[in-house]
C-alpha cells in the first residue's frame, strides 16, 4: 500500500482535511497499495503475461460458478493453516518489535476468520454478505533446509528504504532477503518502503515464482508510526491481493465499467480516504445501502476496516485450490523432532550429472542433526548395485552444523549410473533417524563418440549419451510422437503454458571426436511458434541457442541464438500448443570447424522460456568432412579420370569468386558449360559426358582474378 499523507502529528492531518473539506477542495484518495501498479507494469514488460493471467482468470470464475452450485456454505470447506516466515529487512531492527509482528498474525487470523471485534460493526444493511475465511496463519518452526525457525528472520541490510517496482526487498545479492519455498512458505517481508508505499503483494501465478509473497511497510504493523493505517490491516489487504482479490473499487478511476470480479460487492467509483460513517452513494452507485468502504479491500482507514464478502471469500478459497494449494500440505509449522544422534546428507556437490573419465571423486555436505555434537560417522559410497565403499569421518559438529566432505575416488564403466550415498553409525551407534541419511545422484559416462552423430529420437530417450538438465524439476524436454520432420517421433519442449519465465533447459549431445578432420557441422530440424504477435515490441521471447562445449559441459560457447520471429517457423501467432504440419519445419545449419583442434565437443540445445510456445527438434547430425589429401595438395581435381561419363569437380578451399566451370574438347569446342551467379555456394559440380565421345577433354574453371584447367579422359 502506498500512503501520501506524512507521517505527522494526527491534530495536525485532522486539521488538514478539515481545511481542505471547508475549503471546498476535494481530499484525494490515498494511493495506499502498489499491487495493481506493479502487476500493470509486469504486464506492459511481458504481453503475453496478460494474455494467460486473463485465461487463468477464466479459470477461476468457472471453478467459482461450479462451486456456487453445490449445498455448501461460502466460507472454506475445512480449516486450512498457511505457515508463515516474516523476512525483518532493516538497518534499524529494533524499530520493529517482536510484539508487533505476533499482533500483526494475531490480526490477520482474526481478519480472515470473521471474530475480530469490529466484526459487530457490520452495519446492518451489509450483514447478510459479511464472509468468513477458514483460512489461517501459523509462524513457521522448520526452515527450507529442516533447522527450526521462530517464523521471524532479521536481515540487516545497507539500504534505508525500498521500492517496490525492483523488488529488491526480495533478493538478498542486493540488501534484501530471498523467498523461502513459495509452495511451502507464504513469505512476507518488513521494510522500510520508499515513497509512500504502505504494501504490495504478488497474484497468484503471476509470472515471478521466486517473488511470490507481501510485502508491508514496518510503520503500518499495529502500532506503528503510520498513523490511521497502523492497526495491522495493510497485511490483511495485501493477503487478499495474494488470494487474487482485487480492489473493490475495480481500479478504473471512477469509469464504473471496472470490476472486482466479486458480485456481492457494490460498484464503486474510487478508494475511500478517510473513515466514514453511516451510508455512503457515489456516481457508481447512487442508492442506499450505498458503497461497501468497510471492506478489506479498499483504503478506508485502519479502524473502519471491518469485513470481507461472502463473494469475496468464495474467490480467495477457489484461488487458494487453484494455485496455492501446496501450502496446506506443507509442514513448515510443525516443530522438528531431534534425536539425540542423527547425521544427515544436505547434498551430493560432486560428480555432476555427466563426467568424461571413468574416475569420480564424490563429494558430500554433512550435517549433524541430532542434539549431540558429532564426532564420527561412516559415510558409504556405491555405483548401482557394486560394492560400497566406506569412509570414516570423524571431526567434532555442533547441531546443525554442516561440512564438506571429499570421499576417495570411485571408478565406473561406460553407461548412465546411479551413485546412491549413505551415512551410519554417527558415534558408534544406530542413527536414531534414517529416513535422512541416503542421497542418490543420476549421472553418466560415455567415451567420445566418433562422427557422424545422427539423432531423429525414434527409440531410447534420452538417447544413448545423451542427457537433459532440468535444474527446477520442471516443464523440460521430452519425446513427442505427435509431430516429426522425418520418421514418427521428434523432441519437443513445452515453453506453451510453462509460467516459469526464464528458466533454462539444456538437450545435451554425447560428447564427439570432431579432430583431425576438414570440417565440422551440426545440423537439424526445426519447429517453433509464437503465442505473442511477433511484431510485439519487448516481449520476452523463447529463445534457442545452441551451445558447445569443450570441458564436459563445465563451460559453454554460444555458436547459433534466435528468438522470437527469427526462431518461428509459423508466421502468425498461435493461441494453443503448437503442433508443427509437414511444412512448418526448417533446416538449420552451423558451421563448427572452429572447434575442431579441441578435438572433443559436447553440443547442447539450450531453452530459454518465455511462456510463448512449443518448440521441436528432430534429425540432429554432428558430422565431419575430412577433404580427399589429393585434393587438399591440388585445390582442384577432376574425378575420376578415366571415366565411363560422370565427373565431379571440386575445390578446396572454398572456391570464392568462381565464375564459370567449361569442358572443351581436343579441337577447342565447348561442350558443357555451368555459370556460377551471384554467392559461391559449393566446393563440388557434377557433369555428365555419358553421350559424348570417347577421347581427351579440358575442363577449364575461370575465377574473377585467374584461370585453371585440368585434363580428363572419357572412355
Amino acid at each position: 500500500m502506498r500512503y501520501i499523507l506524512p507521517k505527522v502529528n494526527s491534530f495536525i492531518v485532522s486539521f488538514l482535511i478539515c481545511f481542505l473539506v471547508i475549503s471546498g477542495i476535494q481530499v484525494s484518495a490515498q494511493d495506499r497499495c502498489g499491487t495493481m501498479d506493479l502487476l500493470n507494469l509486469r504486464f506492459k514488460q511481458q504481453p503475453t503475461l496478460k494474455i494467460m493471467f486473463d485465461r487463468r482468470e477464466q479459470q477461476l470464475k468457472q471453478v467459482i460458478r461450479q462451486r456456487s452450485a453445490l449445498p455448501k456454505s461460502l466460507k472454506t470447506n475445512a480449516a486450512v493453516t498457511i505457515p508463515v516466515v516474516f523476512h525483518v529487512v532493516s538497518n534499524n531492527q529494533s524499530v520493529i518489535t517482536e510484539a508487533q509482528i505476533m499482533a500483526q498474525l494475531d490480526t490477520i487470523n482474526k481478519d480472515y476468520a470473521g471474530i475480530n471485534n469490529s466484526a459487530s460493526r457490520v452495519p446492518a444493511h451489509f450483514r447478510s454478505l459479511f464472509g468468513q475465511s477458514g483460512i489461517q496463519f501459523c509462524l513457521a518452526q522448520r526452515t527450507p533446509d529442516e533447522k527450526p525457525t521462530t517464523g521471524i528472520e532479521r536481515y540487516s541490510t545497507s539500504r534505508s528504504t525500498f521500492d517496490y517496482t525492483s523488488n529488491l526487498v526480495k533478493h538478498a545479492e542486493v540488501g534484501g532477503a530471498d523467498a523461502w519455498d513459495p509452495s511451502r512458505y507464504l513469505n512476507i517481508w518488513i521494510c522500510d518502503l520508499s515513497g509512500g508505499t504502505l504494501g504490495y503483494a504478488t497474484f497468484p501465478d503471476d509470472g515471478t515464482p521466486d517473488e511470490q509473497g507481501v510485502v508491508i511497510d514496518f510503520g503500518s504493523l499495529p502500532g506503528g508510526i503510520v498513523s490511521g493505517y497502523n492497526a495491522g490491516k495493510t497485511l490483511t489487504h495485501e493477503l487478499g491481493h495474494y488470494f487474487n482479490l482485487y480492489h473493490i473499487w475495480g481500479d478504473d478511476n471512477g469509469a464504473c465499467s471496472g470490476t472486482d470480479e466479486v458480485d456481492d460487492t457494490p460498484n464503486q467509483g474510487n478508494s475511500s480516504s478517510a473513515c466514514r460513517t453511516g451510508i455512503v452513494t457515489d456516481n457508481c452507485t447512487t442508492t442506499s445501502p450505498g458503497i461497501m468502504y468497510q471492506n478489506y479491500m479498499d483504503y478506508t482507514s485502519d479502524n473502519c476496516l471491518i469485513m470481507f464478502t461472502k463473494g469475496q471469500v468464495a474467490r480467495m478459497d477457489a484461488s487458494f485450490n487453484l494455485s496455492r494449494m501446496s501450502l496446506a500440505s506443507s509442514d513448515a509449522c510443525t516443530p522438528l523432532n531431534l534425536k539425540s544422534k542423527d547425521a544427515s546428507l544436505k547434498s551430493i556437490t560432486r560428480p555432476d550429472q555427466r563426467i568424461c573419465t571413468n574416475t569420480l571423486t564424490p563429494q558430500v555436505v554433512l550435517v549433524n542433526r541430532g542434539n549431540d555434537v558429532l564426532t564420527s560417522v561412516n559415510i558409504n559410497a556405491v555405483i548401482d548395485n557394486g560394492t560400497v565403499q566406506t569412509f570414516r569421518w570423524t571431526g567434532s559438529l555442533a547441531t546443525f552444523a554442516e561440512t564438506t566432505v571429499n570421499l576417495p575416488a570411485l571408478t565406473t564403466v561406460e553407461g548412465n549410473h546411479v551413485l546412491t550415498i549413505y551415512t551410519s553409525n554417527p558415534n558408534g551407534i544406530a542413527d536414531e533417524d534414517s529416513g535422512n541419511d541416503a542421497l542418490s545422484l543420476s549421472f553418466i559416462y560415455y567415451e567420445p563418440f566418433a562422427a557422424p552423430v545422427i539423432e531423429g529420437f525414434e527409440s531410447l530417450f534420452p538417447p544413448q549419451g545423451w542427457d537433459i538438465v532440468n535444474e527446477d524439476n520442471g516443464t523440460t524436454w521430452e519425446k513427442t510422437t505427435t509431430a516429426a520432420k522425418t520418421g514418427s517421433a521428434s523432441v519437443k519442449i513445452s515453453n506453451f503454458g510453462n509460467k516459469a519465465i526464464g528458466q533454462q533447459d539444456f538437450l545435451r549431445s554425447p560428447t564427439v571426436n570432431i579432430a583431425n578432420t576438414d570440417s565440422a557441422f551440426v545440423s537439424f530440424q526445426l519447429a517453433a511458434a509464437t503465442y505473442t504477435n511477433p511484431t510485439t515490441q519487448g516481449n520476452v521471447w523463447d529463445t534457442l541457442q545452441v551451445l558447445i562445449s569443450t570441458d564436459c559441459g563445465q563451460t559453454y560457447t554460444s555458436v547459433y541464438k534466435k528468438w522470437g520471429p527469427s526462431l518461428t517457423t509459423r508466421s502468425s501467432a498461435i493461441r494453443t500448443a503448437f503442433t508443427p504440419t509437414a511444412n512448418e519445419w526448417r533446416s538449420e545449419q552451423i558451421n563448427i570447424s572452429s572447434f575442431i583442434n579441441q578435438g572433443e565437443v559436447l553440443i547442447a540445445f539450450l531453452n530459454t522460456n518465455g511462456n510463448e510456445n512449443d518448440i521441436y527438434l528432430d534429425d540432429i547430425n554432428i558430422r565431419t568432412v575430412t577433404v580427399n589429401p589429393n585434393l587438399k595438395e591440388a585445390g582442384f581435381l577432376v574425378t575420376p579420370s578415366p571415366t565411363n561419363g560422370l565427373i565431379s569437380v571440386q575445390f578446396y578451399p572454398h572456391p570464392e569468386g568462381l565464375q564459370s566451370i567449361s569442358i572443351y574438347n581436343v579441337a577447342g569446342e565447348k561442350m558443357l558449360e555451368q555459370r556460377i551467379t551471384g554467392e559461391v555456394s559449393s566446393n563440388v559440380y557434377d557433369f555428365d559426358l555419358t553421350n559424348y565421345a570417347s577421347g581427351l577433354y579440358i575442363v577449364k574453371a575461370e575465377f574473377a582474378d585467374r584461370v585453371l584447367t585440368k585434363k580428363v579422359v572419357k572412355n
